[in-house]
């Protein structure tokens, strides 16, 4: 990134929270290896998705309490009533009205749903990458560095999701991509208006893991646990949880 340094402030952080979004597409890469998909290849995609959004539920609202616990108590609350708000939303179309690139129904509700999740939760990110500028490009080359290798588990997640309801590899890449545009978006105004953007940044925090969390509880878990054996479900669940917050700690 230090042949960067040279760009105008505002152009340096776009592209600075641009190479963040496009990490998450690297996230589809190992789907390259994966030939067939049956209904416990669902189930324990789902199990993992679900461990890596729970785990990064937990390291968001680690962060958002530094910022302020009751803000980020209120924002994950936010989160779920924005949840509950977007099924009801998705659940008034017809299931076989509702359609999303090759699913239809009850999956093409499940993938719009998680890509309405990863992109919420993409707002917090921006700021977070915008806001670093201003305490110098040190902490804002960490912070990106960091959102960026964090971002390429999201992708997993995402194309977890996506991949075995017949989405292809590259599809899965590129929506994991759009989820994460609002980043680049979001970062050049949190980074002009910062002392602006800071009081959001709990509230931002709490809203995605509260929306991840209710996610992987009501959506991820019980269809894996439903396709899967449970023991396996569970244990992969498990292990992706501890997996994502010892990654965030070793950053």
């Amino acid at each position: 990134m230090a042949a960067l340094q040279g760009l105008p402030d505002v152009a340096l952080v776009f592209v600075y929270a641009l190479v963040t979004a496009l990490a998450t597409g690297l996230g589809a890469v190992p789907f390259y290896f994966v030939k067939t998909i049956s209904e416990r290849f669902v189930a324990y995609s789902n199990a993992i998705a679900a461990g890596l959004m729970a785990g990064a539920s937990f390291g968001l609202v680690s962060e958002g309490s530094g910022h302020g616990r009751l803000e980020t108590l209120g924002g994950a609350v936010l989160g779920v009533l924005f949840i509950l708000g977007t099924q009801r939303v998705l659940g008034d179309h017809d299931e076989e009205e509702l359609v999303f690139g090759a699913a239809t129904g009850e999956s093409a509700r499940r993938m719009l749903l998680m890509l309405v999740v990863m992109t919420v939760h993409s707002f917090s990110e921006g700021v977070a990458v915008g806001v670093s500028f201003g305490g110098g490009m040190t902490l804002a080359t960490l912070i990106t560095v960091a959102i960026a290798i964090h971002n390429v588990p999201e992708g997993v997640a995402i194309t977890a999701v996506m991949r075995p309801r017949g989405v292809s590899v590259t599809k899965c890449a590129g929506w994991s991509i759009v989820s994460s545009l609002p980043q680049p978006l979001m970062a050049v105004p949190a980074f002009l208006f910062v002392e602006a953007f800071r009081p959001a940044l709990p509230w931002g925090l709490g809203f995605a893991a509260g929306a991840m969390l209710f996610m992987v509880l009501v959506e991820l878990l019980p269809e894996a646990y439903h396709q899967g054996r449970r023991a396996r479900v569970a244990t992969l669940t498990t292990l992706s949880i501890i997996s994502m917050v010892l990654f965030q700690r070793l950053l």
